[in-house]
Parts: structure tokens; sequence; C-alpha cells
């Protein structure tokens, strides 16, 4: 099993820490070998800004993404940048009050791409209060469609990397994502 995993968003909106939460999952509570990658635009919020998750049960021998298996979309430019990339049925997940999906229809049917849409930004705000944790609502969304690393896994690497003081209210944030109905 061989996984890639690409966020996409802007600055400011958690999409490092996403990456590295998610890393950190697979490699120190899954047991498994994760490498991740990160880029971003000069500015320190706002401009572009990406992160790489590959997770794997065997050697990784090439650290950079090519084609994902899974592409998070958290901002219209990043789906706009990046949708081309992924890979044939490769899954698509955006928050679709942030990110439009009517420019790239004809490749999702092309591709037989499977699209979920998660508004993880109206749901850190409403639900949780908090805006800055739509990035973990967006893990528990990803765990949920994915499996690709565990519920324990996800909640020890969160509990891990957040601030101190804020673990109970970001893993509400990650409950909530992950009791998201997609049926």
């Amino acid at each position: 099993m061989k996984k890639e995993i690409r966020i996409g968003g802007f600055g400011g909106q958690g999409v490092i820490l996403s990456g590295v939460i998610i890393g950190k999952a697979a490699a120190l509570f899954d047991r498994k070998n994760s490498i991740q990658s990160q880029s971003y635009g000069p500015e320190a919020r706002g401009g572009a800004s990406k992160s790489e998750v590959i997770i794997s049960d065997e050697e990784i021998n090439y650290p950079k993404i090519q084609n994902p298996d899974v592409l998070v979309a958290i901002s219209h430019e990043a789906l706009l940048k990046y949708h081309t990339d992924l890979k044939r049925n490769g899954i698509l997940i955006v928050d679709p009050d942030l990110a439009h999906m009517s420019e790239i229809s004809e490749f999702i049917e092309k591709n037989e791409i499977k699209v979920y849409q998660a508004k993880v930004t109206k749901i850190a705000t409403e639900e949780i209060g908090l805006r800055i944790v739509a990035n973990i609502v967006m893990i528990g969304v990803i765990t949920k469609i994915t499996n690709i690393i565990s519920v324990d896994s996800a909640k020890k690497a969160i509990i891990d990397t957040v601030p101190k003081g804020t673990e109970e209210k970001n893993i509400k944030a990650f409950d909530a994502g992950y009791n998201l109905d997609f049926n």
C-alpha cells in the first residue's frame, strides 16, 4: 500500500500543519513509512501553500508526488492549479464554499474522480466556534474517506502537535469532520 496526498490552499489555513499531522500519525503511531514535504509562497498569509504526504507500507524511494491519489483543495486557486495531477479514479476533497468545481467538471467526469464536498470552514466556525481549526476538521474528513491513517493515530498526532491547551477543541474539530456523512 502506497498513497500520496496533496493538500492545497493558501497561507493561514493550516495546510502545512495538516500534512505534518497526517505524516506524524502514519509514521509515529501507525508505524508506516511516511514523508511530508511542503511549499508556500513568499507571503506569510494569503499566498499559495501546499503540503504533500506519502504513506507506504514499504520503503519510499522518491520523496516527491507526481500524481496524488488524493487531492484536498481548500482554495479555488489550489483546485485549479493541482487538479490535473490527480490520478485517474483519484479522490478529490474540497470545501465547496472556497473551491468551486464547475470549471473542472469535464476533468472530473473524464477521469472518474470521486468527489467529496466538506464545508470544513463553516463547520469550524459554526460548530467549534473557531475558524482556525478548519484544517483539523479536514483531517477528520481525510481520515474517514481514505482510511490512510487510523482514527487513534490521527488523534494522538493532533494532541502531540497542536498548542497545549487547545487539544480538546482540536479533537472536537477532528470528530466533527470524521462524523460527516458522505452517503
